[in-house]
């Protein structure tokens, strides 16, 4: 079982306020990329006392801690996501905003491949993917 946003926190010295657990237990428990405003309706329907500013003040000290991920994917609203020891690419709808991380091997040798042709070493990599689902 993988550490939750909590536990990273309490690894790294985090102070946790009761506030501050609640966003990390949102965070831990969504399956998906939420921004700031999204995130801030969530924990909303746990504590209606924790402000929006509140929420901004908790990811960014999250972010800086590298317990979370920030994402600027298109659209305007940096989105986040529980920082991972693996390694994923994205697939973002343009139209629906959904986002499908995914892991292609093929895509990885070939990006080596790339740095390796023009004398480099690979030591890091952000693929993102925007694209329109097909109607079948």
């Amino acid at each position: 079982m993988s550490e939750t946003i909590e536990q990273k926190c309490l690894a790294k010295g985090v102070k946790l306020t009761e506030q501050r657990k609640i966003i990390a237990r949102v965070m831990s428990n969504s399956e998906d990329h939420p921004d700031v405003n999204e995130l801030y309706i969530r924990v909303s329907k746990f504590d209606s006392k924790i402000s929006i500013a509140t929420v901004y003040r908790t990811v960014k000290l999250f972010e800086e801690a590298g317990i979370i991920t920030k994402h600027d994917f298109k659209g305007g609203k940096a989105r986040y996501e529980e920082a991972s020891e693996s390694h994923h690419d994205h697939l973002i709808d343009i139209k629906t905003g959904e986002i499908i991380e995914f892991v292609d091997d093929d895509i990885e040798k070939l990006q080596k491949k790339v740095a390796e042709k023009y004398g480099y070493n690979l030591v890091d990599h952000k693929l993102e993917l925007y694209g329109i689902k097909k109607k079948l």
